[in-house]
């Protein structure tokens, strides 16, 4: 729980566009200093300029979050620039599709190098610089936000790998939660699990390294990423509604940030199937025709 947030360190992954972007507008709006990272430096370099503007003190971090050796040397700047940060926004992520086994070993090493180890390493690194701000200052008070999904509550097929990255995410989270309980009153630890927002995730390709180097596209990740990117278009509450939700769940020490509470009907689905030892629920139940439409064309495909 951090009650004002004026005068202290933000740390922001994925910062050149959509959650990360806005923020680090919030962030700036509310007076803190704003470290800014990500993998995109032409974009990281527009949007920290955009955030400066706001008249806020940036450091931009051109980065790779699924590199330990670079998430390390940008924890090393921010202590040298501004000192140990209080809001560390873990937040850098791709999204792939497409049925589980026609992934690559290279899209697998891609997703889980950003979606998790990406997270993992922010934790790894950040949260022992907080902890010692916290045994120097009593006053001290910092918070972790780490940005999972719905995917990471439910399992939606032809989501496979990234379903994985994300469930994993939510587990590392929850027990960061609570071994922080463990140790100190002075840092919280939050997940933003968001379902369908206007952001850029549905271009997540145009950021593969090379040696992660896509193979030609089968008809099951062709079909993925047609309904992922009208979803995402479609989506009705924006990346700016969700942030403010993230920095008032960091203001109030809330764990679980939702963009669509009424999703978690899905999750609730998924636990009385576990809970009852059923077999996983129709993901299409309420909505069978888009069921239909994915049958058919995977099925052509085969």
């Amino acid at each position: 729980m951090i009650e004002s947030l004026a005068g202290r360190t933000a740390v922001i992954t994925g910062a050149a566009s959509g959650f990360g972007l806005e923020a680090s507008h919030v962030a700036a709006r509310e007076g803190m200093n704003v470290v800014m990272a990500d993998v995109q430096a032409g974009a990281l370099e527009r949007a920290a300029a955009e955030v400066a503007a706001r008249g806020a003190p940036v450091l931009a971090f051109a980065l790779d979050v699924s590199k330990a050796a670079e998430v390390q040397a940008l924890a090393d700047a921010t202590q040298a620039r501004f000192g140990a940060p209080h809001f560390v926004f873990n937040n850098a992520g791709i999204a792939v599709g497409g049925l589980i086994w026609e992934h690559t070993l290279a899209d697998w090493e891609w997703l889980v190098g950003v979606n998790l180890m990406g997270v993992a390493h922010g934790v790894r690194v950040f949260t022992p610089m907080m902890l010692a701000a916290a045994a120097a200052d009593p006053g001290y008070r910092g918070h972790i936000v780490n940005t999972a999904s719905m995917a990471g509550l439910v399992n939606a097929p032809n989501m496979g790998v990234y379903n994985v990255t994300k469930h994993a995410v939510v587990a590392l989270s929850e027990t960061l939660y609570q071994d922080l309980r463990l140790v100190t009153d002075q840092i919280g630890a939050s997940v933003l699990c968001p379902f369908f927002v206007p952001t850029g995730i549905g271009r997540s390709e145009r950021n593969r390294p090379g040696e992660a180097c896509a193979q030609e596209p089968t008809r099951s990740q062709q079909v993925a990423k047609a309904m992922m990117d009208k979803a995402v278009s479609a989506g009705k509450v924006s990346a700016q509604e969700v942030v403010q939700r993230v920095f008032d769940a960091v203001r109030e020490g809330r764990f679980y940030v939702f963009s669509h509470p009424r999703a978690l009907a899905g999750v609730q689905t998924r636990l009385e199937d576990v809970l009852q030892s059923r077999n996983p629920s129709d993901p299409f139940a309420a909505r069978p025709e888009l069921g239909e439409q994915l049958r058919a064309a995977l099925r052509r495909a085969n």
